[in-house]
């Protein structure tokens, strides 16, 4: 079945016939976690790097931002049965895709929020594909594992 998240969503799934995806990153930024052992898997869509920017949206939807998003995305993993040393972990967007772009700058700290939280807490990126100027639609397979994007026609495996 295919599962869209949306922007500020996220879905975590042991069903091996799901495939998730996410579209329009942006400037955000895409995670997806797989655990092969359990055959746990999801992505998380989140649009800001910092919840203290706005913490009643952050109250009501945690998968906004980014240093509340991830952590309560891998809880629910977790639930699930997935264990972090099983943890396959990837990331895309973060791009730079408005003009003005240079002064929020928000692609780069959210991808600066992922690798500090995953840093801080020993994950390793498996895979990622973050930055530059185009928009990415980011997929993960429940079946296989398999993590890939596309960017205008081109697919890239992570």
């Amino acid at each position: 079945m295919r599962l869209i998240i949306g922007i500020a969503e996220m879905s975590v799934t042991d069903r091996p016939d799901d495939l998730l995806v996410t579209h329009a990153l942006g400037s955000c930024v895409g995670i997806t976690i797989f655990d092969p052992v359990a055959g746990v898997g999801g992505i998380l869509h989140y649009m800001l790097p910092l919840s203290s920017l706005d913490p009643a949206k952050a109250a009501k939807n945690p998968f906004m931002f980014g240093d509340s998003g991830i952590p309560e995305f891998f809880r629910r993993a977790y639930e699930l049965g997935a264990t972090k040393e099983n943890l396959r972990v990837c990331m895309a967007g973060g791009a730079n895709v408005i003009q003005d772009a240079q002064k929020f700058d928000i692609g780069s700290r959210n991808i600066v929020i992922a690798r500090k939280l995953f840093w801080k807490n020993a994950v390793l990126i498996a895979g990622e594909h973050v930055g530059g100027s185009a928009p990415r639609t980011l997929y993960l397979d429940m079946a296989t594992g398999n993590t890939w994007f596309t960017s205008g026609r081109d697919r890239v495996d992570l």
